[in-house]
């Protein structure tokens, strides 16, 4: 099903962290923005696979989703909203295969955040 957004392998499907920016790719869709855009993080899931799998727009809150799991993912809102193709929106989830490790690196970089799994959180 993933091959409909243009991901055939973990090659078309990733996400690259480093100490200046955030790049995410999923299929033919991409978006690169700068780690201080990054307001904060949120551990969400699981979902419905019919609404987390793909590229999704929400259109009650515009966020898009670059999904490839139900189970998980993490939800980075952002201080100004950044270009995803025609789009401009104020917050992207995404699905990736190392959750904690991914939310460890963002929380080192300083960008707050919770999950919202566990209680309390």
């Amino acid at each position: 099903m993933l091959r409909l957004f243009g991901v055939d392998g973990p090659d078309d499907a990733w996400v690259d962290l480093d100490d200046e920016s955030l790049t995410a790719r999923f299929g033919w869709a991409h978006v690169t923005t700068p780690i201080m855009n990054i307001e904060r993080w949120r551990i969400e899931g699981p979902w419905r696979w019919i609404t987390a799998i793909g590229i999704r727009r929400s259109i009650r809150h515009a966020d898009i989703t670059f999904g490839g799991s139900h189970r998980a993912g993490v939800r980075l809102d952002f201080h100004e909203p950044v270009r995803v193709g025609p789009f401009k929106p104020p917050a992207l989830y995404l699905t990736v295969d190392d959750l904690a490790g991914f939310v460890e690196a963002l929380a080192a970089r300083g960008i707050p955040g919770t999950d919202a799994r566990t209680p309390g959180g």
